[in-house]
């Protein structure tokens, strides 16, 4: 199954100047549980920042011009095509992890979304998600991370 993860403020923001713009140790540890054993999907942005890969995980980088060193859990593609083939191939699901670009390049492919609410608006971010990247999911399921947070999971009507 390949499924959308994602954190997004109010104003629908999910990074500023190449790092997430809040730190929620609940939401970190539910992202981490939730794709550990599973293959992610980036972008080449969402891949520098976050700087090298993500343990117990296929590392899947997304960029038609990046150039990764051979490493282990970590694998290169140039397009969509592979990504999809690759999902075919893998144990699990297949998480696409961002950032913005990569999420509207599988909108047509994702059957599920979990979406973690954060509770604020980001003055200044740069990337946001599509205000319409729901569209033809309906709400799930609701996990309350804590006092603050909120996955709300939504699957392909």
């Amino acid at each position: 199954m390949i499924i959308g993860i994602v954190a997004i403020a109010k104003n629908l923001a999910i990074g500023k100047g190449g790092k997430l713009p809040w730190h929620y140790p609940a939401d970190l540890k539910f992202f981490k549980h939730t794709t550990t054993g599973n293959t992610i999907v980036m972008g080449w942005k969402t891949w520098e920042s976050i700087g090298k890969p993500l343990p117990n995980r296929l590392n899947v980088v997304l960029s038609r011009r990046g150039m990764i060193d051979d490493q282990a859990g970590v694998k290169m593609v140039r397009d969509k095509d592979d990504v999809l083939e690759l999902a075919t191939k893998v144990d699990g699901d297949v998480f696409i992890i961002g950032g913005s670009q990569t999420f509207k390049t599988f909108a047509d492919n994702m059957e599920k979304w979990y979406v973690t609410e954060i509770p604020l608006e980001v003055e200044g971010a740069d990337t946001f998600v599509s205000p319409d990247f729901l569209q033809g999911f309906e709400l799930e399921d609701e996990i309350r991370l804590d006092d603050e947070l909120v996955v709300k999971v939504f699957q392909r009507k």
